[in-house]
């Protein structure tokens, strides 16, 4: 069977099985971002690394084994480049600004990281499947959790569910939107965030914005008889109850 030209072309020396892994996890990685899981195959990956086929199955048992590996590094550097922006937050409008500006600025800089985590090509099912929803769960539970924390202590548990959902749409959006940037180069990927924000941001703050006379937050939302704020109420706003 044919195989795609090498990505790269190292010589074949004794390395020390930490540096030998860490080479074939790199060429591995290249390989999965610039051709896909499914037309990867591993004798691309042993040309590239230098190694026998029979010693890449020695290191790392199989193709999925190996694309989980890559997978593993993506998906943790996202994370971690993320968390750090959204972690400087102060209310929920300020998360979604620091972190839409995060996640395109990973995309941007890192790009085969992103086409290994959001490879069209991966099985629909099996193990790969699973770990690439833990991944985004993950993700997603992230920014869920950011905006709960911002929110009063007392209205967390009622908004748990109305913040969950706006976050899967937020993601949602911030994912496809990264596929169409990458696609198209129209704009710069702060320009793309900023596309996102502006448009997300005014009904996250009508959500979080201060209660009217009739319990309605913001124009949008739920009516509360209590005075008390919707579920997506900023933890810079307190209800007219509360403030008064």
């Amino acid at each position: 069977m044919a195989t795609h030209a090498s990505v790269t072309s190292p010589q074949r020396t004794r390395l020390p099985r930490a540096q030998r892994e860490r080479l074939i996890l790199d060429v591995a990685h290249a390989r999965f971002a610039a051709y896909g899981f499914a037309a990867v195959t591993m004798d691309d990956v042993a040309a590239d690394a230098g190694v026998t086929k029979p010693l890449l199955y020695a290191y790392v048992g199989n193709k999925e084994r190996l694309y989980l590996a890559c997978m593993e590094r993506a998906g943790d550097a996202m994370f971690a480049t993320v968390g750090a922006a959204v972690s400087r937050a102060n209310s929920p409008a300020d998360a979604l600004r620091r972190g839409l500006h995060a996640f395109f600025a990973f995309v941007d800089e890192d790009r085969d990281a992103w086409r290994v985590l959001f490879d069209e090509t991966l099985p629909a099912g099996g193990e790969i499947a699973e770990r690439v929803a833990e991944h985004r769960e993950r993700l997603l539970a992230l920014v869920a959790q950011t905006n709960l924390a911002r929110l009063p202590e007392q209205h967390r548990v009622a908004a748990q569910t109305e913040v969950e959902a706006t976050s899967v749409a937020l993601l949602g959006a911030a994912e496809a939107l990264a596929r169409w940037w990458l696609r198209t180069g129209a704009m710069p990927a702060a320009g793309a965030a900023d596309l996102l924000i502006a448009t997300a941001e005014p009904g996250l703050r009508a959500r979080t914005g201060p209660a009217s006379p009739g319990g309605r937050v913001g124009g949008h939302g739920s009516t509360r008889t209590d005075g008390a704020p919707t579920a997506l109420r900023g933890g810079d706003a307190v209800s007219e109850s509360e403030g008064a």
